[in-house]
């Protein structure tokens, strides 16, 4: 029972604790990006989703991560890391994955923007740009770079780049046809953000944008709306491009 009781307690303190992850000692780079995962909320495998990138990211350059997984299942959680107006600065680069759609604070949403206002980089990725999506305030939105509230059914979407020669673009295919992926559908494109990729929605026929790059007042974002399933996130090509964009985003594309 002792054995037991202790096992237990020792998967509760893993899985709500911070997690900080080395960089591959295999890749030469003498300065890690250090980056932060923001990271939970309703609708999916989060925890699998992280190590996936984790693990991904060591072929494209080196990384320490911090990860925060908090706010369970719910959409409508606060994560207590904001409170401190500092939060951000020990990052070279901040991934947000989290999926909170339902959380209407303007003040609370300022804590995290603010921080990015100021200059530190970030990625976003999938149900991010669906967070805090209910307030009408659009200081998410503008840096996210995108307006979205909901998104077409799962389906292998083909993916079109339109900006081969961007960084985040690096050995992007010609073609690439997602696995079982949502579409976001994008109501409005922000003035700083450029398309990279697009997709053809089966349910309205229109086109788009599924990879961008944002400048959010000389802030660098990257972003894409792909990443709903396990299967995506096991995708070579997928894992290749957010790569790509956390390394542009902060400043270490070559």
């Amino acid at each position: 029972m002792k054995s037991l009781l202790f096992h237990s307690a020792l998967l509760l303190a893993l899985a709500t604790a911070p997690l900080t992850h080395a960089a591959d000692a295999t890749i030469p780079n003498s300065k890690p990006v250090r980056a932060l995962l923001i990271t939970g909320g309703c609708c999916h495998d989060y925890a699998l989703q992280a190590e996936a990138f984790i693990e991904g990211v060591k072929k494209y350059g080196a990384v320490t991560w911090t990860v925060v997984n908090e706010g369970g299942t719910t959409k409508n959680a606060k994560i207590a890391l904001y409170d401190n107006p500092d939060w951000a600065k020990p990052y070279d680069v901040v991934v947000h994955n989290e999926c909170f759609a339902d959380l209407d604070d303007p003040v609370y949403i300022r804590k995290i923007t603010a921080a990015h206002r100021a200059g530190v980089p970030a990625i976003v990725i999938h149900c991010a740009m669906h967070t805090y999506r209910v307030t009408a305030a659009d200081d998410w939105r503008e840096f996210l770079g995108v307006t979205s509230r909901r998104h077409d059914h799962q389906s292998k979407y083909p993916v079109t780049p339109v900006v081969k020669a961007h960084a985040a673009m690096l050995g992007f295919p010609a073609s690439w046809v997602t696995p079982m992926d949502e579409l976001y559908v994008i109501e409005k494109l922000w003035p700083g953000a450029k398309a990279l990729a697009t997709s053809v929605s089966e349910a309205d026929g229109k086109t788009y944008p599924v990879i961008w790059a944002n400048d959010y007042h000389g802030t660098r974002v990257f972003g894409t709306t792909f990443g709903h399933g396990n299967a995506t996130w096991h995708d070579p090509v997928f894992i290749a491009v957010i790569s790509h964009g956390l390394l542009w985003a902060a400043g270490r594309e070559n």
